[in-house]
């Protein structure tokens, strides 16, 4: 068995959105030089998902171990990412990704979604921007999904996110959806009817469009503190990739002593 690592994030047309993915991944401690491949769904040419399946099967890697660096599992992307793998045969949401060409074992990993390196990361972005914890609200705002099945894998990921943010912080935490709309309901509840400050964290994983324009536009007009921090650059994510691989090596081994 040679394993290689395939990495699949969304991608962006902005390279500094690329450049953070591509950082996180160089740092990586690997045992035997492993090949990895850092690709994209979309926007960045000559680094989507086939082109890394095709460079780490050219170095003869024998198994994919392939991490899905999305927020939530309630992406639909995760969904049909998994499916043009072979990871599952049908997708939940109808989509327009053919199957993928590939010749290696598939062992597909998880998205992000909480536990405690999550949740550490979080409140670090906000942290200097808490001066009474008692007094404040963190309001976690993510990209959701209208889709039914779909919506509730974020609502699930991101409460108990809120909860693990709230239990190292000593703040309150809540979470808002982009999709469907609740963010300048859940900002105005904090602020106005319940009397804190609110502090507002973008659930994403590199800052680009959606938490320099988006998520300010939706709370036009209200009082409340934000950075437009993602998550990415943090080294806790690194952690978290590399505990997601070594998960996905035992899963691996193990099914071929099988």
């Amino acid at each position: 068995m040679k394993p290689g690592v395939l990495i699949i994030s969304h991608g962006s047309p902005a390279p500094d959105w690329v450049r953070l993915v591509d950082e996180v991944a160089g740092q990586l401690q690997l045992s035997a030089g492993w090949p990895v491949a850092v690709s994209f769904l979309e926007h960045v040419e000559g680094r989507l998902i086939q082109d890394g399946i095709d460079r780490l099967e050219e170095a003869g890697v024998t198994d994919l171990l392939a991490v899905p660096l999305f927020v939530s599992s309630g992406s639909t992307h995760v969904d049909e990412i998994s499916y043009a793998l072979g990871a599952k045969e049908v997708p939940e949401k109808e989509t327009d990704l053919e199957p993928f060409r590939v010749q290696a074992r598939v062992h597909f990993g998880s998205p992000i979604d909480d536990g405690p390196d999550v949740a550490a990361m979080v409140w670090d972005k906000v942290r200097a921007m808490s001066a009474h914890p008692e007094r404040e609200v963190v309001l976690l705002v993510g990209h959701g999904s209208v889709h039914d099945g779909f919506r509730q894998r974020w609502e699930r990921g991101m409460s108990s996110l809120a909860a693990s943010v709230s239990a190292i912080s000593g703040t309150a935490c809540d979470y808002a959806l982009l999709n469907p709309d609740s963010v300048r309901n859940k900002a105005e509840y904090w602020g106005r009817e319940k009397g804190v400050d609110v502090i507002v964290s973008p659930l994403f994983l590199s800052s680009g469009f959606f938490t320099a324009q988006v998520i300010p536009g939706r709370l036009e007009g209200l009082d409340y503190r934000y950075s437009g921090e993602a998550l990415l650059p943090h080294p806790l994510l690194k952690t978290w990739l590399e505990r997601q691989i070594s998960r996905l090596l035992r899963e691996a081994e193990e099914a071929g002593q099988q």
